[in-house]
């Protein structure tokens, strides 16, 4: 007997690719998580970020400060969109996130100027993300040095020289050291119970269909509400475990500031992981086997990492690639765990992020149910 069949070998070959071509999912997946890789990570991922929106709080309106803003926009990193009110405005545009900047500049900034006096202006920066606002930070470096340039001539020219007219105090705000900890461990709240959610969820209801235990329980007067809640419930408790674990190990090993409410948070937490385990009841649902949940589940969780600002900067992202990451549930859940924890943000603060949790949780839940009911069928 040969030890090796040419034959043999190209006849289980061939199988393997029937097999392959009958089980459509699976050959879908291994097709379009290449092409998905392809795509966020050639077009929508960029780690130098500009356009950052940037609220001004102007006292002055000399020409002075006018040059200065517009040599910000030239830099490209900065985007006025809009001027605040007050201090409170301008604060609270920080607070919740519209804004990555703030600048502030003083009364009579531009007769100090012009006195020799060396006016200060202040920028803050939402430094939760260190990454989204170092490369900007960077080149405002050089602005005072040359924003002012073509403003300084004939008897102000004694003024361009070194050191410059005026000073640019930067400060960093929720984050002054820069840590990177301190973005990424919250973060890890949102993104292990994205994956471990869904993941269970998905697996718990197909291993059943495939053990033949659904079929009990479809035998019972259980309702589909009834086996959704009843599944996903558990599965709650579970998820609140792991973000104990975390807020701790993030607390007494990483030094992570709790700046605000837990009691908010774990609120919060109730409509995020129901999202998620309404999206793996759901994929449940369509899959056949363990092994199309499992490819499903990382079809979810690969856009949503990357989508979502937790490993690059959301505001980095082209705007097609924001649209899409605003419809995710993670997207929205990273603002709301970073801003309770590192800012304090209250009710009103986070109700932003909010809603749109509760309306993804809406939606996925209606489609479970109504696969739910397609399977009884």
């Amino acid at each position: 007997m040969n030890l090796f069949s040419w034959d043999r070998f190209v006849a289980v070959m061939v199988k393997e690719f029937v097999q392959m071509r009958r089980d459509r999912l699976t050959f879908a997946m291994m097709v379009g998580i290449p092409i998905i890789q392809l795509i966020l990570f050639g077009f929508a991922i960029n780690s130098d970020p500009k356009g950052l929106p940037t609220v001004v709080l102007s006292a002055d309106n000399s020409v002075f400060a006018r040059t200065f803003v517009r040599a910000m926009e030239n830099s490209g990193y900065f985007k006025i969109v809009r001027h605040a009110a007050s201090e409170a405005d301008a604060e609270h545009a920080l607070a919740v996130g519209e804004v990555q900047f703030a600048l502030t500049i003083p009364e009579n900034f531009g007769r100090k100027l012009v006195r020799g006096e060396r006016p200060v202006l202040l920028l803050e920066a939402d430094a939760t993300d260190p990454a989204a606002t170092s490369n900007a930070l960077a080149a405002l470096v050089s602005l005072n040095q040359t924003a002012l340039a073509r403003d300084l001539a004939g008897s102000l020219a004694h003024l361009s020289g070194p050191p410059p007219p005026f000073e640019v105090r930067v400060h960093r705000r929720y984050n002054p050291e820069g840590v990177t900890q301190y973005n990424i461990v919250p973060g890890l709240i949102g993104v292990v119970l994205t994956m471990t959610m869904i993941m269970m969820t998905s697996l718990a209801m197909t291993r059943e269909r495939e053990r033949g235990t659904m079929e009990n329980l479809l035998a019972t007067p259980v309702r589909p509400i009834e086996v959704m809640a009843g599944k996903i419930v558990p599965y709650i408790i579970v998820g609140y475990v792991q973000v104990t674990i975390i807020l701790l190990v993030a607390r007494l090993l990483f030094s992570v500031p709790i700046v605000g409410s837990l009691v908010l948070l774990s609120v919060v937490l109730i409509l995020f992981i129901a999202a998620n385990l309404s999206v793996g009841f759901t994929f449940s649902t369509l899959a056949k086997n363990q092994m199309q949940a499992m490819q499903m589940t990382f079809f979810f969780f690969l856009p949503s990492m990357l989508l979502s600002g937790f490993m690059f900067p959301f505001r980095g992202m082209p705007q097609w690639a924001q649209w899409l990451g605003e419809i995710l549930p993670l997207t929205h859940f990273l603002r709301i765990v970073r801003g309770i924890l590192l800012k304090g943000n209250n009710v009103a603060e986070i109700l932003p992020n909010v809603w749109p949790i509760a309306a993804f949780l809406l939606v996925a839940a209606v489609i479970a149910l109504g696969r739910y009911r397609e399977t009884l069928d």
